[in-house]
């Protein structure tokens, strides 16, 4: 153990200063086997498995550490807001140099004064209807304006700009700073909103801040601030604390994020979203364009084909096609005919000439003709001693009766 010369100004580091003073406290019997009493607040459970809370009263705030095989054994629920007694052991963290309550058993004492108190006042504004969900307004999906109440120091405001910036530049951010802490805050926090809904007349209304305790965190369960947030002409996105801190602002506003950060991209779109439905949007406009002109384009086609239709020239060239088809009928049905009516001709002399004389005398058959030419057609008209010419298919010869 470091020795300290008494009454001798000596110049040590700081990690020596706080290694002795860890082991002035491990070295007290009363700070090594201690049962302290108060309330829970900013309780974190890592994923290692230990557990971190503090432990408070009015006036004092004490940190609390539970490791992981501690906590396996420790079966009472924690939460924020409860009164427990604690038994373990008290030590300083060299990294921090803090001191802290390393725990390794509990025993529940009740709730907190400040529990209770935010218990009542939400049964009661429940009650009047201000956390219904039917009061809720939606949050616009393109803000113009966004107001913000928050601290203008704090590391909220700085994460919330630079979330608004990366995901929507579009939106004009108007600053209504606030205390978030203090006694002076549950004023400041209503006047803000009061200032942004008269004035600005945002779209939609931030209130954030950063984590803390129950005793932080505990302007934004004012009465004044809830009935402020409920009474907003904007709509109202909380974002305070962490994950697992709920205020009754919380309960009042139009929309909880779990932090500040989660408030300014509930608020905004994202503008590569924006920019990829654009992109959607310009294509599906191409598209109904051109389907619009090829419609327009068959419709220009379709009119001046019916156009050219009913043109005189139109008229002159169909009826000219028409003559010219009727013409080609014609001389078909002609040709047609005259084909036919040579083989009735040639059918005809066929006949003709298989009936004609000649042909006759080439079937053995003669003409007889008497003196005067007249053909002899009976023995009547002939007489003994006449003398008759005699014609066959070959030439002619005279004859005489006998």
């Amino acid at each position: 153990m470091l020795q300290l010369p008494l009454h001798t100004s000596i110049s040590i580091s700081v990690s020596e200063i706080t290694h002795y003073l860890r082991q002035l406290m491990e070295s007290d019997p009363i700070m090594q086997d201690v049962w302290i009493q108060g309330e829970v607040s900013n309780l974190s459970r890592p994923s290692s498995g230990h557990i971190y809370f503090t432990l408070k009263d009015a006036n004092s705030a004490l940190r609390c550490v539970i490791w992981k095989s501690a906590a396996l054994r420790i079966r009472t629920p924690l939460q924020n807001g409860q009164l427990i007694e604690a038994h373990g052991y008290i030590s300083l963290y060299e990294r921090d140099g803090a001191y802290q309550l390393y725990v390794d058993t509990l025993k529940m004492g009740g709730e907190g004064e400040l529990f209770q108190a935010f218990l009542r006042l939400k049964t009661r504004l429940e009650a009047e209807g201000l956390f219904e969900a039917g009061r809720k307004r939606p949050i616009p999906a393109r803000p113009n304006r966004i107001g913000v109440v928050t601290s203008k120091t704090g590391a909220a405001l700085q994460d919330m700009l630079n979330t608004l910036t990366l995901r929507y530049r579009l939106a004009e951010v108007i600053l209504a700073p606030s205390a978030v802490q203090g006694q002076e805050a549950p004023g400041e926090i209503v006047s803000a909103i009061k200032r942004l809904n008269q004035v600005v007349k945002p779209d939609v209304i931030i209130l954030a801040r950063g984590g803390g305790s129950l005793e932080d965190l505990w302007a934004f369960n004012d009465e004044n601030v809830v009935r402020a947030v409920a009474a907003s002409a904007a709509p109202v996105i909380t974002g305070i604390g962490h994950e697992t801190d709920f205020t009754l602002a919380d309960f009042a506003a139009d929309l909880r994020a779990p932090t500040p950060t989660g408030a300014a991209v509930a608020a905004t779109p994202d503008q590569s979203d924006l920019s990829a439905s654009l992109q959607g949007l310009s294509a599906d406009l191409a598209s109904i364009m051109l389907d619009k002109l090829q419609n327009l384009r068959q419709a220009l086609n379709q009119s001046w084909s019916d156009l050219q239709r009913q043109s005189p020239l139109y008229q002159v060239q169909n009826d000219r096609q028409r003559l010219d088809d009727m013409l080609m009928r014609l001389e078909r049905t002609t040709r047609q005919k005259m084909v036919l009516e040579k083989a009735r001709l040639e059918g005809a002399l066929k006949r003709l000439d298989a009936l004609g004389p000649q042909s006759v005398l080439k079937r053995g058959y003669a003409i007889v003709t008497g003196v005067d030419g007249r053909v002899i057609r009976q023995a009547s008209q002939v007489a003994a001693g006449d003398c008759l010419t005699v014609q066959v298919s070959d030439g002619k010869f005279n004859v005489g009766v006998k």
